[in-house]
Formats: C-alpha cells, sequence, structure tokens
C-alpha cells in the first residue's frame, strides 16, 4: 500500500481554504474512488486525470484500487483544479516522483486529456490565502493563471504549460528542470481615461457635486430629464478618483477572477466601473448562484457601480443595495454553504423625475410633463425612503440651453480637479485613516464637529426636511468633504450649506 499526499486549496468565497489531496494505491479490485465533497466538475477529474497521464507518456496503474480523499472532508469543493494535485498524487503514490519532492508546495490547474494546464478561476485568491497562512511554499500554477497570482508579493509562484513540466521541476538531481516564474506587473493609476470632465458644458452644480463625491467617496444620485447630462457625468467620475492603493488593487483583482474573468495585466490597479442594465437582477447585483460568485456591487469593490435608469431595475434588486452600502460587504447564505464578498463601492445612480422625464422642463425646451401627480408619485416611489436615505448626495440635473451647449467647453479638466480631489483625499488619511464617506458615528463626532452658528443651520434644516439620524450624519460627512476641499479644519457655516444645496428631494417627490 503507497500514499502520497498533495497541497491545494478550495474556494469559498474570496477565501481559500487549504485542501490535503491524498492518493493512495492499494492491492484489490481495480477502482477509483474519490471522496471529500467533491462536485460533479471534480468527480469528473476521474477521466481528465487518467488521459493526461496517458498521453503525456505516464502509466496509469489501472490494475490498483485508487481512492483520491481531499480533506477537510466537510469542505465544498468544486470546478477542475484538483486535476494537477491529483495527477501529482497519482505519480508520487506509484513512485514516479518522490513524496518529499512535493512538499513545500501546492498546486492547481486543470488538465486537458492531453496533459495540457489550463487555467482556473480565482487563482488570485489562492495566492492572497496562501501568503495570509504564512507558510513558505511555493504556488505552481497554468501560466495564464500564475501571471494573476505573481500580483500578490512576497510569494513564489511558478508557471507551467503541461504536466510533463511540472515532473520535471519535482525530479531529484540534475534532473530538474525548474519552472519559470511569471513577470509581476505594476500596479498602475487610475486615470489616463479617454473622457474629460471639461467635455460637458454648463452643469456647473453637477460637476462640483461629482468633485465632492470623488473628494469623500459620496454615493451620488443625478435627477434630470432625458439629454441633460446625466451619464455624460458619471463616466468622468473614475477620472477624478485617486489611484487604488496594492490592497485595493489586489482584493479587486482577486474578485474579477472569481467572476471569471480574464486577468488584463493593463487593468491592474484601475478602478473597476461597473454599468449594469437596468434589467439585472438582484442575483446579477450581490451575487449568488452555486457556488456563490460575486455580483456587480462587489466587482465594483473599489470603484464606481452606475445605475442608470434606476427606477427601472426590479424592486427586489434595489432594496439589496441597502445592507452592501452601510456595511461594505455582502455575505450570501444558501443551503450547504455561505460566502462573504467585499463590496465597498461608490455609487453613481441616474433616473428621470418622472415616467416622461420632462417633469420641470422650462417651456423654452418644447417639452412638457403630461403625468399626473399620483404617476409622479409612483414613479419616484420605486426608489424607497431607506434606500434614498443612504445616498450621500441629490442633485437636479437640468437640461442645458442650446446657446450652452454650442459654446466652447468652459470648464476644468479632469486632471485639474483631480488634483484637488486628491490633496482633500490626502487631509482625510492622515486626520481619520479613511474618506469620509466611511466615518462611524464615533469618528462623525470627532472629526465633523461643526461651529456654533453651521450646527444651528444644520439642526434647523433637519428639523424642517425630516431628516433621520442618518440623513443627518451624512449630511455632516459631506460638509466635512467641501471643507476638506476648501483645505479648512473647521467646520464653518458655508460648508454646511454647500452640503444642504446636495440633499434635495427629487422634484414632485
Amino acid at each position: 500500500m503507497t500514499l502520497a499526499t498533495v497541497a491545494s486549496r478550495a474556494l469559498a468565497g474570496l477565501d481559500a481554504p487549504e485542501v490535503q489531496v491524498e492518493v493512495q494505491l492499494a492491492n484489490g479490485l481495480p477502482s477509483f474512488t474519490l471522496v471529500g465533497l467533491a462536485d460533479t466538475e471534480v468527480k469528473e477529474s476521474r477521466e481528465r486525470v487518467r488521459a493526461a497521464l496517458q498521453q503525456s507518456g505516464f502509466a496509469f496503474p489501472s490494475n490498483r484500487r485508487i481512492t483520491v480523499s481531499l480533506a477537510p472532508a466537510d469542505l465544498p469543493k468544486d470546478s477542475g483544479r484538483f486535476d494537477l494535485p491529483i495527477a501529482l498524487g497519482l505519480l508520487a503514490a506509484a513512485g514516479v516522483i518522490a513524496p518529499a519532492a512535493l512538499q513545500g508546495h501546492e498546486f492547481a490547474g486543470e488538465l486537458s486529456l492531453a496533459g495540457e494546464l489550463r487555467p482556473i478561476r480565482g487563482a488570485l485568491a489562492l495566492a492572497l490565502a496562501l501568503r495570509r497562512c504564512g507558510t513558505p511554499r511555493t504556488l505552481v500554477l497554468p501560466r495564464a493563471s500564475a501571471a494573476a497570482a505573481a500580483l500578490v508579493p512576497g510569494l513564489d509562484v511558478r508557471a507551467a504549460d503541461h504536466l510533463t513540466q511540472v515532473v520535471q521541476a519535482l525530479l531529484p538531481g540534475e534532473g530538474a528542470v525548474p519552472l519559470p516564474r511569471p513577470a509581476r506587473v505594476a500596479c498602475r493609476a487610475s486615470g489616463g481615461t479617454a473622457v474629460d470632465l471639461r467635455d460637458v458644458k454648463g452643469q456647473v452644480a453637477a460637476k462640483r457635486a461629482l468633485e465632492v463625491a470623488a473628494a469623500g467617496s459620496h454615493s451620488l444620485l443625478l435627477i434630470g430629464p432625458p439629454g441633460s447630462g446625466k451619464s455624460m457625468l458619471a463616466q468622468r467620475l473614475p477620472g477624478l478618483l485617486p489611484p487604488m492603493d496594492e490592497a485595493e488593487a489586489l482584493a479587486s483583482a482577486a474578485l474579477a477572477g472569481l467572476a471569471g474573468t480574464t486577468f488584463d495585466p493593463a487593468d491592474f490597479g484601475r478602478r473597476p466601473v461597473r454599468a449594469p442594465h437596468h434589467s439585472a437582477s438582484s442575483v446579477a447585483l450581490v451575487g449568488g448562484g452555486s457556488p456563490p460568485r460575486p455580483g456587480e456591487i462587489s466587482l465594483a469593490h473599489g470603484g464606481v457601480l452606475f445605475l442608470d435608469e434606476l427606477p427601472e431595475l426590479p424592486r427586489n434588486a434595489l432594496e439589496a443595495l441597502r445592507e452592501p452600502l452601510e456595511s461594505g460587504h455582502i455575505t450570501i447564505s444558501r443551503a450547504a454553504r455561505q460566502a462573504r464578498f467585499p463590496a465597498r463601492f461608490q455609487l453613481v445612480a441616474a433616473m428621470n423625475p418622472c415616467p416622461c422625464g420632462w417633469l420641470g422642463a422650462p417651456a423654452a425646451s418644447g417639452h412638457a410633463c403630461r403625468c399626473t401627480p399620483d404617476q409622479v408619485r409612483r414613479y419616484q416611489g420605486r426608489v424607497s425612503g431607506p434606500l434614498l436615505d443612504r445616498i450621500d448626495l441629490r442633485l437636479q440635473v437640468p437640461a442645458v440651453p442650446a446657446a450652452e451647449l454650442l459654446a466652447l467647453p468652459d470648464g476644468e479638466a479632469s486632471a485639474t480637479v483631480a488634483a484637488r480631489v486628491a490633496a482633500a483625499r490626502l487631509r482625510q488619511q492622515q486626520r481619520q485613516g479613511k474618506p469620509n464617506a466611511l466615518l462611524e458615528p464615533a469618528e462623525i463626532d470627532a472629526c465633523c464637529r461643526p461651529e456654533a452658528e453651521a450646527a444651528a443651520l444644520l439642526q434647523s434644516a433637519a428639523q424642517r426636511l425630516g431628516w433621520s439620524g442618518r440623513r443627518l450624519h451624512r449630511a455632516l460627512k459631506v460638509a466635512r468633504t467641501v471643507a476638506d476641499l476648501a483645505g479648512s479644519e473647521p467646520l464653518t457655516s458655508t460648508h454646511v450649506a454647500e452640503a444642504l444645496q446636495f440633499g434635495r428631494e427629487p422634484a414632485g417627490g
């Protein structure tokens, strides 16, 4: 009886718990048994491994009783990433590879019938989990997956194209051929987009709202008639945001890898921008499935989630946004498993003021609203009060007169505004270590204490408008951002007054 053990990892959300692949060859009736709560894709590895070994020139022990155990037994395993460790375990148990050569390594990779290594989902999550565990091991992956895993600093990652390459690297003495290390990609700046804020003509208040939203990482709702420039404004927000730090970039790339997105080195470090269609379901928005996969809010982690035509989204999808907007993560619970994904995104939403879109349009525009007050209330009521309460900035975006549209651009370029945003973010980082939008109640008392006159103005507005405690706190955080943009440490009535301008209800609501 011969036994070999190979280290690998499973996926459980963004975590990747260690899995010990144990392979036993014993006398008895020939069979190939795979145990350990394996999903269908894992059970199918028996045939892939058999063909890959034979096509690669290795003898398959078809006259032995083969037992493969994936431990721990109560951890669900899915996908074909266990093909490579199972194949190596069989070769070690058969004496082709010394079992000691497998120590100090972790393996993951799907095998083709010819023995080629195919990319796997979640390679970066595996690498992050290996770094967290602190065990010094070499991670061996298919070449395309190794490029993503190599983003994690401090890890020894090796790339392979074929099963025979891995076996040759594990041979003793001078016969070993080391596997290459993939090149590590540097974190890139998030700027450099083709769109510029200067392209938006007019809309001075909306541009200022974008600057405040970028400076404090605040959520933003733009309300206006069709063609007023809401989508143009939203598309220019990413160009105002500061570059991602390495931790944010790694988390964002790992989430994209879990969703099956092909790794593109040119995108590493750029803030993600997700813009799902308004027909997206709640599962597509927040994640789900079996095994659970991240949704749009997690794929936008560290970046921007743009929801156009906000009232047209399904009601259950909109309500599913409420908890992640507050907590910055989403927990997906299913009967067999639970997965937790980060979802710290910056929400930018756009909507028309009424079903026809022309409520409040000037007579000179040639458009008149034909909706009844009841229709307007029902339309705006599709966005619930609790969800609106969680949006920091709400702004009316009126239609731009033709004379302004035909004039030359007169605003500031994105680079100029981004410099002010970066300076404001630096003040926040030095003061509290996070953007203003993420301040907790205790931190608001310490960092957002207004002067007496400003406090009286804010209290009067809150009583008149019937604000909740959450809404009051959000107004304070916006005022703090306005002060940071102005380079002011005291929170004055001027800063509070501007913050109040960004908290208006939709017209007719």
